[in-house]
Formats: C-alpha cells, sequence, structure tokens
C-alpha cells in the first residue's frame, strides 16, 4: 500500500487502476449520495471511465501531494471511502479543497475529523498551503459540523445550482468554510 498519510486509526493512500470496485460501492449506497446527487448512484462506467482516471491523472499533476486518497481502517484495513485536498480545477494550489466521502456504517466514529483534521495538517505544514475551503449543502449539518470541530468558519453562502434540484433541502443552497494557515496555527 502507498501510503500518503497516516492518524491514530487510519491510513490513507493513493488510488490505484485497480480500485474502481471501491469507488462504484461507495457511490452506491443512497445515503452516501443524498447530498450529492439526491441519492442516485454514480454509474460503474463513469467511475471507471472518467472519475477513476481523472482521480490518477490528478497525482501527475500534482506530484502525488494533492488528490483523492482512498482511506482504510489500521485495525482490520477495512475500506471506509476516500478523502480530498485538491485546488479548484483552474484554482491557485495554495488554495485547496477539503472533502470526503465515507461509507455509511463508518459515520458517526469520528473517521471524517480524524481524516479531515490530519489534512489540515499535512496542508499547512508541509504543502505551503495558504486556505483550506470546504464546500457542502446548507441543510448537511453532519458535514457542516465536522467543518466548525476543525476550526474552519462559514465563508460564504452559495446560490442552489441548476443541477441541485432535485435534492431534499436544495432550495437552500449551499456553504462554504475556510481556514487559513494562520488561524490553523493559532488553534
Amino acid at each position: 500500500m502507498d501510503t500518503y498519510l497516516e492518524t491514530e486509526r487510519l491510513t490513507l493512500r493513493r488510488f490505484t487502476a485497480d480500485d474502481a470496485d471501491l469507488l462504484v460501492e461507495l457511490d452506491s449506497d443512497p445515503a452516501v449520495m443524498r447530498y450529492l446527487s439526491g441519492g442516485e448512484p454514480t454509474a460503474p462506467e463513469v467511475i471507471r471511465e472518467r472519475y477513476l482516471p481523472n482521480i490518477l491523472a490528478g497525482y501527475e499533476r500534482w506530484d502525488g501531494n494533492l488528490g483523492l486518497f482512498a482511506a482504510h481502517e489500521k485495525d482490520g484495513g477495512a475500506f471506509i471511502g476516500w478523502f480530498i485536498l485538491r485546488p479548484a480545477p483552474e484554482g491557485p494550489l495554495d488554495e485547496v479543497e477539503l472533502g470526503y466521502r465515507l461509507r455509511q456504517v463508518t459515520w458517526g466514529n469520528g473517521y471524517a475529523t480524524e481524516g479531515s483534521r490530519a489534512l489540515l495538517g499535512k496542508a499547512f505544514t508541509e504543502l505551503g498551503v495558504r486556505v483550506v475551503w470546504a464546500e457542502t449543502m446548507a441543510v448537511n449539518h453532519g458535514s457542516r459540523n465536522i467543518m466548525a470541530k476543525l476550526g474552519m468558519t462559514l465563508a460564504a453562502t452559495i446560490p442552489t445550482r441548476p443541477d441541485m434540484k432535485l435534492i431534499e433541502g436544495a432550495e437552500h443552497g449551499g456553504v462554504r468554510y475556510e481556514i487559513t494557515r494562520e488561524q490553523w496555527e493559532r488553534r
């Protein structure tokens, strides 16, 4: 396993071309996809032909330092989902997005906070990042609570996009949270 980062209970690694089934299984859970697609699964061919090749290309683009990382429990090695630390498509390298998508059976175990906290540390101490941001739907209180626990603050509200109309709560739009290196250092 090509370890990218370790926490007390998790190992994060780069995805490989053999990991499509992990992503298909994750995106097939309606609860996992609730605030992303209204519960609709991502088609397996989209994952295999578009998503996974883009993930792998991201490692090349960012020298393996940024991108989407598979998360596994240290105890037993179970795949729990993924974490993301990467810039916007045309964004500066010192402003990166933080996010995660975890299997429903792992919710409530503190993994999202643990993995995200470790990625913030790596971003600010090793990768020269200035700002980390995260976005979610306004009604996704679970993710908003994690962002607040991490010391991120509400930076903007995001209008509802046309592609979000079928998602419960979409009329409330989204939110963007941010934390700067200076804010992180003061915590």
